[in-house]
């Protein structure tokens, strides 16, 4: 049963990539389900935390042994093996399950399409490159790609083999806070994004764990 829970809030529009494009229609597919819903990848999120989280403690250098530490607990050592992989899992991010299972008895009935699901969330962007002498487009440059529409909310769970110390749910949480960009094209404009940890309940979670990581944050910046 999941401990604690991330909500993603997209600020902007998104593009959870998949890698490939539809013939025709878009070079970048998002990564969707067999409904047409789109969902950002666990294993891709547990990297993004993972990512944030050493940031961090890349900034306590008096500390930053002990918070590897709990970062290795976490997530794992890089490189490691199976037996030193890690706490953590992470579920995928995904719009509510109620809503997906309504629409999925919808579709499954002959009433809607995996195609509409898919179209009422998403949109498709096009973009192409200039050139710098001419100021006009470069020949052969136009891209598109399709994008999740801005203030949608996905969810994953946050499941941990053994109980989380006060200090790995303080790192999740600084982690999940500065976590503000994820998915394709996040260094130009898009995926912006607003996360925050919960309980199973629902309920926010970010200002009581906080303290801890927060505490040795504020000594490094002073010394």
């Amino acid at each position: 049963m999941p401990k604690l829970q991330i909500k993603i809030q997209l600020l902007s529009d998104t593009t959870f990539g998949r890698g490939d494009g539809v013939a025709g229609l878009v070079d970048q597919e998002v990564e969707h389900d067999a409904y047409g819903f789109p969902y950002l990848r666990g294993r891709t999120l547990k990297g993004l935390l993972r990512e944030e989280c050493e940031n961090l403690i890349a900034v306590l250098p008096s500390y930053q042994s002990n918070w590897l530490g709990v970062a290795y607990k976490l997530f794992g050592e890089p490189g490691s093996e199976l037996s030193s992989k890690g706490i953590l899992y992470v579920g995928d991010a995904c719009l509510p399950q109620d809503l997906r299972a309504a629409v999925a008895k919808q579709i499954d009935a002959g009433y809607l399409t995996k195609t509409d699901i898919l179209s009422s969330l998403t949109t498709i962007r096009r973009q192409t490159s200039i050139e710098a002498e001419s100021g006009v487009p470069d020949k052969g440059s136009l891209r598109s790609a399709r994008v999740v529409v801005r203030e949608l909310e996905l969810s994953a769970n946050l499941d941990f083999e053994q109980e989380p110390t006060d200090a790995m749910k303080s790192l999740i949480t600084v982690g999940t806070l500065a976590l503000r960009h994820l998915g394709s094209g996040r260094h130009r404009g898009r995926g912006h994004v607003r996360c925050t940890l919960h309980d199973v309940d629902g309920n926010d979670m970010t200002s009581k764990h906080i303290e801890m990581f927060g505490t040795e944050l504020k000594s490094a910046e002073g010394a």
